[in-house]
């Protein structure tokens, strides 16, 4: 589908029954390619450096005794490749409560709205903050840290806690953290946490900007963030489509000027078909998979009902990429996290110019636009210019413009040349609680994922030890996401079974293999 990421391709086959088109997978994109050779007309050639393996696949049923598995990632040539299987994703009680009223009730967008508002403080949490003690942990001068947050000097000597901290950080950690500082989490080297609240942020970075940030009232002031940063000399980062979500077709807030009725969907397409999304880590991938984060907004609000982003390319709908197929172009003006074909990791307002960089992005997600940008005049951190504007900004809420709610929100950030992904769920808060702490912690780019739950905003580190599997949540109540197996123990979203929602996910770099 993509040669230069050569991850994935379409096989179709006609017979005198008909066609079928069956979603390959190559796993070892970088040693290995797939080829149909005249000399072999019986299925595939796998071409490993001067090694060739000849697969059989059409002889016997093999593809439709492939289809009819279970198995969502069915092996086939001795494991050398993967045929994706049609899977339900799974939802929670809540998505499925939220989906029959916004398809099946006249009016049901409102209700939602309405219990928007009834329900937006459900999550939020205000910190404990504390007098530093005797053996409590301050924070600790270590090297190779992320820029801690830039507070209030009162609150240095001061001591933040948490009882929904679901990350365990060892040691005297549990009984408090420097407000804005970070601290590695155990057992998982370079990955770090903080806690912070925006009434702890120093006061010249809340003065300033005041055109293009809102003021914070005191339940969003004091509203809890938690905050999670790898080190990206550490980790990759990868991108899925769920099974359902974001999809492909047009999102009913485009304003009807907007809308071509000729096409199904704002791309020409209303479905992935006959491409399979899984809602699932790779096998291959899953044992280095170190985090998992969920994405940006379902289609049905992943576009523009207001302002100048809505009138222009089909109301701007959000544009995303997986292993280098683009799903839904990348549009320009919204805020646009990528991974290029070499594994770096950018963040930025996407622009015209930028599609020459296409075939050489291998994951992408756009999802509004920018909370803070980077200033180079100034060389500091500075709020999106439309953060405090609802409608142009397209930061969904309430239809009377009822913001706050958990959210949460993805950043990239560099300290001493080193360069953080870090991931941000805050408990009760509006874009502009979201820019004030992404200011704090000088962000170079920050941008809104998902909102309004816990499954929406869901971060699960993970642990190994042998065989045995230990998940974290960010937040404690997001373990209620998880599936419990017949054994009781939790089976982690997205890694173990398929999920609706598209999601990130970060895995520990491997050495580079050299090429046979």
């Amino acid at each position: 589908m993509n040669p230069a990421i050569n991850v994935w391709y379409l096989l179709q086959v006609a017979s005198t029954n008909g066609s079928a088109a069956y979603h390959l997978e190559n796993p070892r994109p970088d040693v290995q390619k797939l080829i149909l050779d005249a000399n072999f007309p019986a299925g595939l050639t796998i071409v490993a450096g001067k090694n060739r393996y000849s697969c059989e696949l059409f002889g016997n049923d093999e593809l439709a005794k492939a289809h009819a598995s279970p198995l969502i990632f069915q092996p086939l040539c001795e494991g050398r490749i993967y045929l994706r299987n049609a899977a339900t994703g799974h939802r929670t009680t809540l998505e499925a409560a939220t989906e029959f009223l916004r398809e099946h009730v006249w009016g049901g967008e409102k209700i939602i709205d309405w219990g928007h508002v009834l329900v937006e403080d459900l999550h939020r949490e205000a910190g404990k903050l504390e007098t530093n003690k005797p053996g409590a942990a301050g924070a600790a001068a270590r090297s190779g840290l992320p820029l801690a947050a830039l507070i209030d000097p009162k609150y240095c000597d001061r001591l933040l806690t948490s009882g929904n901290l679901g990350v365990d950080l060892g040691g005297p950690e549990k009984r408090g953290m420097t407000p804005g500082a970070w601290y590695p989490a155990s057992g998982n080297p370079g990955v770090y946490v903080s806690l912070l609240q925006p009434n702890l942020i120093d006061a010249q970075i809340l003065r300033s900007h005041a055109n293009l940030v809102n003021n914070l009232d005191g339940a969003e002031a004091s509203a809890l963030a938690y905050l999670v940063a790898f080190d990206l000399a550490q980790f990759d980062l990868g991108f899925a489509l769920g099974t359902e979500h974001p999809g492909v077709g047009w999102s009913d807030r485009v304003p009807q000027q907007a809308r071509d009725s000729r096409l199904p969907g704002p791309d020409g397409i209303g479905s992935i078909a006959p491409l399979i999304s899984t809602g699932l880590v790779s096998p291959e991938d899953a044992g280095r998979t170190v985090a998992t984060f969920t994405g940006g907004f379902k289609r049905t609000h992943g576009a523009f009902k207001y302002g100048e982003l809505a009138l222009k390319n089909h109301g701007s709908h959000y544009g995303f990429i997986e292993n280098g197929v683009v799903f839904s172009q990348l549009q320009p003006g919204l805020s646009t996290l990528f991974v290029l074909v070499d594994g770096s990791v950018q963040m930025k307002t996407w622009e015209e110019t930028d599609d020459k960089l296409l075939a050489r992005i291998k994951y992408a997600r756009q999802n509004g636009v920018p909370l803070v940008e980077f200033d180079p005049a100034t060389q500091s951190s500075v709020p999106g210019q439309l953060v405090a504007r609802w409608g142009p900004g397209n930061w969904s809420g309430s239809q009377d413009e009822k913001l706050r709610t958990i959210r949460s929100g993805a950043a990239l950030q560099t300290s001493q040349g080193k360069r953080f992904l870090i991931y941000a769920v805050f408990s009760g808060a509006t874009p502009s609680a979201m820019a004030r702490i992404f200011q704090a912690y000088r962000c170079d780019y920050a941008m809104l994922l998902d909102m309004n739950a816990l499954e929406h905003t869901y971060c699960a580190l993970y642990r190994r030890s042998g065989t045995q599997l230990s998940i974290e949540h960010i937040i404690k109540g997001m373990s209620e996401v998880d599936k419990p197996a017949p054994s009781g123990q939790p089976l982690p979203r997205f890694l173990a079974y398929p999920d609706n929602r598209d999601f990130f996910y970060v895995m520990r770099r491997q050495r580079q293999e050299v090429k046979p």
